[in-house]
């Protein structure tokens, strides 16, 4: 487990390495999940609005899409709208066809170039790096925020949108006031990927990353230089948490650390969520049709639960 921080430069691997950046959920209607997540103790960014440059120096358009975030002190998550008629709004509205929740994972990097490459190098043909931005405010006014993405075509990876985020003003994302939460959330320590066949997942993410693949036990897994992919089958996700995949393949969740454990399970518990505690530990969140997807609460330190 690595050191948890405030510093916002710690938010970026070091170079040549990744992390979990960020996961994002899709959801059709962003007040709805909103509501849910208040309810559930975390604090939210404010709705903001995406846009983008094609190409270096090209004109900046809007994405289609916005967004509210949950800033943790080690990673964030995400949760993304379509708002217009665009090509990234009408992908978003595609996936919440298949399910509401979890459909992106962006793997952070220092060196995009560098991914772009070892992407084209084993037949992933990724798109040209798109810079995003987003205006967000700040205790004295407003700023951009600005990132830069690679991806690769739809379908590409049946799991959803994997794609590595550079990020340059991790100062305007990570601010103090966002890092508080009444669950006591702490950081993003791992995403559960259901699928069919967890052995050719996890060896087609290790040659999308450049990252070794791994048998812990029965579970096939990747760790980067923090946090982890955890591959499951359905059949576990189904004996493990008591639930059954909407759809295959499903990026199920995530595992957050908590500072308190028992702290989170009375927050939740108040709140009325749909919360218990695993025999192994963790405290299983299931999020309402409005969310979508699941979520593990572990005591920080604790070693990621076993699902395979």
């Amino acid at each position: 487990m690595s050191t948890v921080s405030q510093n916002p430069a710690s938010q970026s691997p070091s170079l040549g390495k990744l992390n979990i950046d960020h996961v994002a959920h899709f959801v059709p209607h962003i007040d709805a999940a909103s509501a849910a997540l208040e309810q559930a103790g975390f604090t939210l960014t404010p709705f903001s609005e995406q846009s983008h440059r094609l190409e270096p120096g090209g004109p900046l358009t809007p994405a289609g899409a916005g967004n509210r975030c949950v800033m943790l002190r080690e990673g964030y998550l995400e949760f993304l709208t379509p708002t217009g008629d665009t090509p990234i709004a009408q992908q978003l509205r595609n996936s919440i066809q298949r399910y509401t929740g979890l459909h992106l994972i962006a793997l952070g990097t220092a060196a995009p170039e560098a991914d772009h490459a070892r992407l084209a190098k084993n037949g992933f043909s990724p798109l040209p790096p798109v810079a995003l931005q987003r205006e967000i405010g700040t205790a004295v006014g407003y700023d951009t925020a600005r990132f830069t993405v690679v991806r690769v075509p739809p379908g590409t990876m049946a799991e959803g949108r994997i794609q590595y985020c550079q990020q340059h003003t991790p100062e305007l994302l990570w601010q103090p006031r966002w890092l508080e939460h009444r669950n006591h959330a702490r950081g993003l320590a791992a995403v559960i990927i259901c699928v069919a066949d967890p052995q050719e997942a996890a060896q087609r993410y290790a040659r999308y990353t450049g990252l070794l693949a791994q048998l812990s036990g029965t579970q096939w897994r990747i760790d980067t230089q923090r946090g982890a992919l955890l591959f499951v089958t359905p059949e576990a996700v189904e004996q493990k948490l008591g639930i059954t995949a909407p759809a295959l393949p499903w990026i199920a969740g995530y595992v957050l650390t908590s500072d308190s454990l028992p702290a989170t399970r009375d927050a939740l518990n108040a709140a009325q969520s749909n919360v218990r505690k695993l025999e192994s530990g963790p405290l299983l969140l299931r999020w309402p049709g409005a969310v979508g997807g699941v979520v593990l609460f572990q005591q920080i330190g604790a070693a990621l639960p076993a699902l395979g």
